[in-house]
């Protein structure tokens, strides 16, 4: 994910080497997505993080949704969301 200055995902080579983390935290989105990926609720994500807001946990993961269909896309695959 690139730096856009309205996003909430960001990427700086001096935090975790450049891995995208949620802006003012060094919580890494991956690590979100590992939760919910695993069955655990969002909820229990913030509890371990309370350096991340629910309204940005949400944005990001529509900011993630956004770019993975303009990668399908681009790409000529079909949407993944079908």
């Amino acid at each position: 994910m690139a730096t856009v200055a309205n996003s909430v995902i960001v990427q700086d080579p001096e935090i975790h080497s450049g891995e995208p983390v949620f802006r003012g935290t060094r919580v890494p989105f991956q690590t979100l997505l590992d939760y919910l990926e695993g069955g655990e609720t969002l909820d229990e994500f913030l509890e371990q993080y309370p350096g991340v807001s629910r309204e940005n946990a949400i944005a990001a993961l529509e900011e993630w949704k956004k770019r993975r269909r303009l990668f399908w896309h681009a790409s000529g695959n079909e949407n993944p969301d079908r």
